[in-house]
């Protein structure tokens, strides 16, 4: 006769009568975090300490208002990158750190052009800092963390996704900062100063600006960029760039008169004045004559020729290509230093190079 018991169970044992369900221990909250969340809270654990809240006095502000902005810490002695907007060329200035201490700060440089400004907090003990980045390594769609004071909401973080790199966005002064990173993750006012985060930690942007009556259009400065201003400021102070001593606006190259020239574009820089004292007036460059080409390099707008005009090109002699009267001419012109923006009047839509 066949016989129907079971020569094996599942859990190996000859006689299952007396199982009973395994016991199910429940999971720590640790365990049941994903990979996207530990990401996030690691990121905000290691650089949350070194986010900073810059407070500038009344009497520091246009108009007699106080503000406030955020700052991040880059050096355990003190030195805080933030937005220049946020301290408006206030010199004495003061930093909440997130474990409640109050320091003084002082003002070491700033740099309008690109909205970068550097601190130096008056600390007795060593303070928590983060590192800068490779923002050239920075790519669409890669996760972001934000962290800063918005509303005054202090410590508050974020987090999305890098939108867009590469951008373009115009500063205070009237200039292009190039390289601008766009990011989905939520910065508010208060936000200005603090840093964009990767997934490792490190700075690869300083938040700058939102679009009001917009949301997921955030922006925020390289950390290229912001590393370049810091070793301009503390090397010398300041952010040196060439000048040539004119007003410019971008402006149509009419067909006929390209043509007649022998140039394939249809805008350039035009000039609108002149420094009668600066480089391009010593070069017999006229008020009207548009820039088509610098050192080589076609000019579309003026934006180009801010482009060009770096530190690199101080003191070096220029070719400049212009149109006049329907002719091209070439004028050489020496490029001197550019003075501070915050002693300057910008025109809207029109540069200063």
């Amino acid at each position: 006769m066949f016989d129907s018991t079971p020569l094996f169970t599942l859990d190996g044992s000859d006689d299952h009568s007396d199982a009973s369900p395994p016991k199910v221990e429940p999971a720590s909250d640790a365990a049941l975090l994903d990979a996207y969340s530990r990401t996030v809270s690691g990121v905000i654990d290691q650089v949350g300490p070194a986010v900073v809240r810059v407070e500038v006095p009344r009497t520091g502000r246009p108009g007699g208002r106080a503000g406030v902005g955020s700052g991040v810490v880059i050096t355990p002695d003190g030195l805080i990158l933030t937005n220049s907007h946020v301290v408006a060329g206030t010199r004495r200035l003061r930093v909440a750190t997130p474990e409640g201490r109050t320091l003084n700060a002082e003002l070491l440089g700033e740099d309008p052009d690109s909205d970068i400004a550097l601190l130096r907090a008056d600390s007795q003990t060593a303070m928590a800092a983060a590192r800068l980045g490779n923002s050239k390594s920075v790519r669409r769609g890669q996760l972001v963390v934000a962290i800063g004071n918005p509303l005054g909401f202090e410590s508050t973080a974020t987090a999305g996704i890098v939108s867009a790199v590469g951008r373009s966005l115009r500063s205070s002064t009237g200039r292009l900062i190039e390289d601008i990173i766009q990011t989905d993750a939520a910065l508010n006012a208060g936000n200005s100063g603090g840093p964009l985060l990767d997934s490792k930690g490190e700075i690869i942007g300083i938040n700058t600006a939102i679009i009001m009556g917009t949301q997921g259009l955030c922006f925020a400065v390289a950390s290229n960029t912001a590393q370049f201003v810091l070793l301009e400021l503390l090397t010398h102070g300041r952010v040196r760039r060439a000048s040539i001593g004119i007003a410019a606006q971008t402006a149509p190259l009419p067909r006929r008169i390209a043509y007649a020239a022998g140039l394939n574009q249809t805008s350039g820089a035009l000039v609108a004045s002149l420094d009668p004292a600066g480089p391009a007036a010593r070069s017999r460059l006229n008020g009207g004559d548009i820039i088509v080409s610098l050192d080589g390099v076609r000019i579309t707008g003026v934006d180009d020729v801010i482009r060009i005009l770096d530190a690199g090109r101080i003191g070096q002699s220029l070719t400049v290509e212009v149109v006049r009267s329907g002719a091209k001419l070439e004028l050489a012109v020496v490029p001197m230093e550019r003075a501070s923006p915050r002693a300057e009047e910008v025109a809207n839509d029109a540069g200063g190079p």
